[in-house]
């Protein structure tokens, strides 16, 4: 088993090889479709552009882009001062330097943490968690998000995140474009052309389930993490238990950012929830239950 270090050593390698991977596989991609639609080498260009400026974006500013999403605003110590004193504390016990907060007004109880490292993390809850859980389960969903900042989970479900956003994005002005292009060319036929059709029906979906099961693992592994630090299992089952069955929705989130929460917050679509990032809330649970 991993300890801590190798962790986040893991973390730090796998950011970085996503980033390269989705860069190659964007050239890939735009190398294939301007074959088989026969678009001139400036589509490749920007294809290639667009990837490079995508891994950056999502590295320096992904955290940002990501609050912007969801309408969170930056929680003050004296209008939220159970929630800042909780991180604080927890954040010394974590040995790590106290993120800033952020919150939603939103009354669905949810949290998510981001951030490219424990020095340039976030942590952000709704307002519907403040003020439907008690204070230890507060203190426990806080852990779990703590626990994913001291791993680099934050890093690489964040660069993951914006990585899928942006390919969603690219496919579909690719596919947009493509339709009004040499249609009848006879470069349009052939194992490349196919290869291109492909690429475009399928690359959303490969990056999702990529995306799927790096999350699900480092939920697990995030809940372990946040009862080491708090020593109540309970409190974070019972947390769980409430998040998973609140009806409430949070209108902001997206399928690019819905990794990121404690939770899934599509928990009422079953097509979404069938492509949930996150481990059934029962086998997590279960999981926890041991731990008592």
């Amino acid at each position: 088993m991993q300890n801590i270090y190798e962790q986040v050593q893991q973390n730090k390698f796998k950011s970085n090889l996503v980033v390269f991977l989705f860069i190659a596989f964007i050239v890939l991609l735009a190398y294939a479709l301007s074959f088989t639609f026969n678009l001139d080498s400036s589509f490749l260009a920007f294809a290639i552009l667009f990837s490079c400026l995508s891994g950056l974006v999502s590295f320096f500013y992904g955290d940002k882009i990501v609050l912007k999403l969801n309408n969170a605003h930056l929680a003050d110590r004296k209008n939220y001062f159970n929630y800042y004193t909780a991180v604080e504390n927890l954040s010394i016990a974590n040995q790590t330097p106290m993120p800033k907060i952020y919150i939603i007004d939103n009354p669905s109880p949810n949290a998510f943490a981001t951030g490219r490292d424990p020095s340039h993390a976030v942590v952000c809850v709704t307002t519907g968690l403040l003020e439907k859980l008690n204070k230890s389960e507060i203190e426990a969903v806080i852990a779990h998000e703590l626990s994913h900042i001291k791993n680099y989970d934050i890093r690489l479900m964040m660069i993951i995140s914006m990585l899928v956003g942006s390919l969603s994005i690219l496919i579909r002005n690719i596919s947009r474009n493509s339709l009004h292009k040499n249609r009848e060319n006879d470069r349009n036929s052939g194992p490349l052309a196919i290869l291109g059709f492909i690429l475009i029906i399928f690359a959303p979906i490969i990056a999702k389930l990529i995306q799927l099961t790096i999350s699900r693992r480092r939920e697990f592994l995030a809940d372990a993490s946040a009862i080491k630090l708090t020593r109540q299992p309970q409190s974070l089952i019972d947390a769980l238990i409430k998040i998973s069955s609140d009806p409430n929705i949070i209108e902001t989130a997206s399928t690019a950012t819905a990794s990121l929460y404690i939770s899934n917050p599509f928990k009422n679509n079953k097509f979404a929830s069938m492509f949930s990032t996150h481990p059934p809330i029962k086998q997590r649970i279960q999981a926890l239950q041991q731990m008592l």
